[in-house]
């Protein structure tokens, strides 16, 4: 790599560790442990590659500048669990906003992939949905309840059934990015397609807007987090494909670190979705207003936490506004 290119991919990094070494933003132990732990790797690869350049001499000042106030300043502060989810991870997932972006448009290309066979091929649907949730929707539909299916379990039960199942699901499409991503991909691949068959199947019987209406209102948070935790297998993938100035293995186990903090950050947002889908979903007598507050509400805060937000904690730690 042109030492040019090299700075260009890596100084942001670079100016993130220099303004809280000298006190001018305030970032967590554990995130400037990670940074000085990167710097060192950078300055290695600049004195093995870039001996006697500028570049060598910055990063050899700033690993200095960095040891003493590593070590004397990292201790697990009190409140470690909120500092994870204000400073820790948003900073750390600002960099994997493309492998977000990947994940989101391969799941949003099976969704429509889904749709479309279910348009085209008469059986499509029963091969993906079964014969038995098919049948069962259809005797609903006769009987002028179509999403009764929500019903039929106790609140609790339901909350603690689905919540462990999407909790599951996520750990899967994350643990098989460990076969260079293709795992990840085919999790995706069975979701967007068993989605688009799903809402197909109910546009077919003129019922698009009682499914969206209700499905949704669970399956807003359910369904991006299930994208967000493909993003985390795409992480630990691109660990292991592409190293970059690391050596294979550290940038395997960095890939395994970052993948299981954005997996660890998904927890609440599942079991948010769990206890709506168990406890709100089923009241499909709502207002339509109410419906879409809720969807509305929970998109929203997707997007802030894991797109406006980490790119507001960048911008400060960078001094651009």
């Amino acid at each position: 790599m042109r030492e040019a290119a090299f700075v260009k991919q890596n100084k942001d990094k670079w100016a993130v560790f220099e303004n809280a070494l000298s006190n001018k933003t305030k970032i967590a132990p554990d995130v400037l442990s990670d940074l000085y732990i990167e710097i060192t790797d950078h300055l290695s690869y600049a004195k093995t590659f870039y001996g006697g350049s500028n570049t060598e001499f910055y990063l050899n000042s700033l690993a200095s500048q960095a040891h003493q106030k590593i070590y004397r300043t990292k201790r697990e502060p009190k409140n470690r669990i909120v500092e994870f989810w204000k400073t820790e991870f948003p900073t750390m997932f600002y960099y994997h906003h493309r492998e977000l972006l990947i994940a989101f448009l391969v799941f949003s290309f099976f969704v429509v992939v889904g749709a479309f066979s279910s348009a085209n091929e008469g059986d499509f649907v029963r091969s993906i949905l079964g014969d038995g949730y098919v049948n069962m929707t259809l005797e609903n539909i006769e009987k002028g309840d179509p999403m009764a299916v929500y019903k039929e379990m106790g609140e609790f039960n339901m909350f603690l059934g689905i919540t462990i199942n999407n909790i599951r699901v996520a750990l899967l499409a994350f643990a098989y990015g460990i076969f260079l991503g293709l795992g990840t991909l085919i999790i995706m691949l069975q979701n967007g397609i068993m989605l688009g068959s799903f809402q197909y199947f109910f546009y077919d019987k003129g019922l698009l807007w009682e499914s969206v209406r209700t499905i949704w209102i669970h399956g807003t948070i359910e369904i991006s987090v299930i994208i967000i935790a493909g993003c985390a297998g795409l992480v630990l993938a691109n660990g292991m494909l592409f190293p970059g100035t690391y050596t294979r293995l550290e940038s395997f186990k960095r890939g395994v670190k970052n993948g299981l903090k954005i997996m660890i950050s998904t927890v609440p947002f599942f079991i948010i979705a769990g206890f709506l889908e168990g406890f709100v979903t089923r009241h499909t007598e709502m207002p339509d207003t109410l419906a879409i507050l809720i969807i509305g509400g929970s998109l929203a805060l997707i997007i802030f936490y894991y797109i406006i937000y980490p790119r507001q904690i960048h911008k400060k730690l960078n001094h651009e506004g």
